[in-house]
Order: C-alpha cells, then sequence, then structure tokens
C-alpha cells in the first residue's frame, strides 16, 4: 500500500472513530455505569459488526446493498427504531445506583453480553456505518495488492475504533466522579437517552445517498 495514502488516511479514519454518534454514546454510558473495563469489553459487539461490514464492502457487497432501496430503508428504520426504543429505555431507567459491593462474575457475565448485545445491534442498525466502508475505503486502496490493503485499511478503523471506545469510557468514568457518582445519575441516564431518541430520528430521516 502507498505510504503517502495511508498517512492520509490514519487521520482521516480517527476522525470518523471519534465522531459523536450512537456507539461512543453507549460507550460513555457504560463507562459511567459500569467503568471502562467492562465497556471496552461490551464494545466487542460493535466491533464485530464492523467487521463484518468490512467483508461486506470488501467484497463488492455493500455497494449492492446501498443500491436496494428496499434493503437500505429497512436496515435504516430498524436500526432508527432501536435507537428510539434504547433511548426510551434510558429516560425511563431514572436513578442508576452504582454498586456498593462486589458483584458476582455470574452478574457481570450477564451484564457483558446485554451490553455488547446493544453495541452490536446499533452498530448493524446504521447503514450509514456500510457507506463508510464502501465509499471511505476505497480511496485509499492499493489496486494493485486490494485484499491485502484493504485488509490494513480495516484492521486499522478496528484498532482507532477500540481507541475511541477506551476514551469514551475513560469519559463518561470522569462524568460520573462529576455527578457524585453514590446515588447514580439520573440526568446522565436522560441525557444519553435523549440522544439516541436524537440519533434515532435522524437515521430514520436519512435518504438513500444519491447515485446509489
Amino acid at each position: 500500500m502507498v505510504l503517502q495514502n495511508y498517512a492520509i488516511f490514519v487521520p482521516a479514519c480517527f476522525a470518523i472513530n471519534m465522531a459523536f454518534g450512537p456507539n461512543n454514546v453507549l460507550s460513555l454510558s457504560n463507562g459511567a455505569k459500569s467503568g471502562v473495563r467492562l465497556s471496552v469489553l461490551a464494545a466487542s459487539g460493535r466491533l464485530i459488526a464492523f467487521a463484518a461490514m468490512i467483508a461486506i464492502a470488501g467484497l463488492g457487497l455493500g455497494a449492492v446493498l446501498l443500491a436496494s432501496a428496499t434493503i437500505f430503508t429497512l436496515v435504516k428504520f430498524a436500526g432508527a427504531a432501536y435507537l428510539v426504543w434504547l433511548g426510551v429505555r434510558m429516560l425511563r431507567a431514572g436513578t442508576v445506583l452504582l454498586p456498593t459491593a462486589p458483584i458476582t462474575a455470574n452478574a457481570r457475565t450477564m451484564t457483558l453480553r446485554a451490553l455488547a448485545k446493544q453495541e452490536f445491534l446499533v452498530a448493524a442498525g446504521n447503514p450509514k456505518a456500510i457507506l463508510v466502508f464502501t465509499a471511505f475505503f476505497p480511496q485509499f486502496v492499493d489496486r494493485s495488492a486490494y485484499a491485502a490493503s484493504y485488509a490494513l485499511l480495516g484492521a486499522t478503523f478496528l484498532v482507532f475504533e477500540l481507541v475511541a471506545i477506551a476514551i469514551y469510557a475513560f469519559i463518561g468514568t470522569r462524568l460520573r466522579g462529576v455527578a457524585g457518582g453514590m446515588r447514580g445519575l439520573r440526568w446522565f441516564n436522560r441525557i444519553s437517552g435523549s440522544l439516541m431518541i436524537v440519533f434515532g430520528t435522524l437515521l430514520a430521516l436519512m435518504r438513500r445517498p444519491a447515485g446509489h
């Protein structure tokens, strides 16, 4: 892969990873409620979804999916509905009591599975992600070594996504401290839930890219 192209890709890619969207709101919220470690582990669901999307786009199927108005609309509205539902759940959660005693390994595992599932569904239900991998990555692919260069771009994206997850989760823990973590962040749930509803509404209003 041309080093100059990769040098341009790296900062542009990291900016995309750090963009404030529904998945990063989840990392922020999970970090505030469960800490950095659990938040990062839970985000494995997001990484699995994105890895699958990268593979789909790399095989050329991303353009096919975007070209189908029916598929695009179904994914869009399913993703939007899930974001709104998740936002409503956050709004109705009330005060989140932070644990005062160590939780059991079984409870931690169940929490991790639930959060990982949330991360996966939020990532998989956003057609904008496929659009990024289908329209953004090809600008930097080395045509003479397509598979290797696309794999490098995909791996770089996933590594940066993991970094972004950790950063947002850490910020969440700092916000918990500022809010006085003994009682649990009712206002944080309200803000996070409202943002999820906003993102869901914006996703529902999103139009299929021109030319597809």
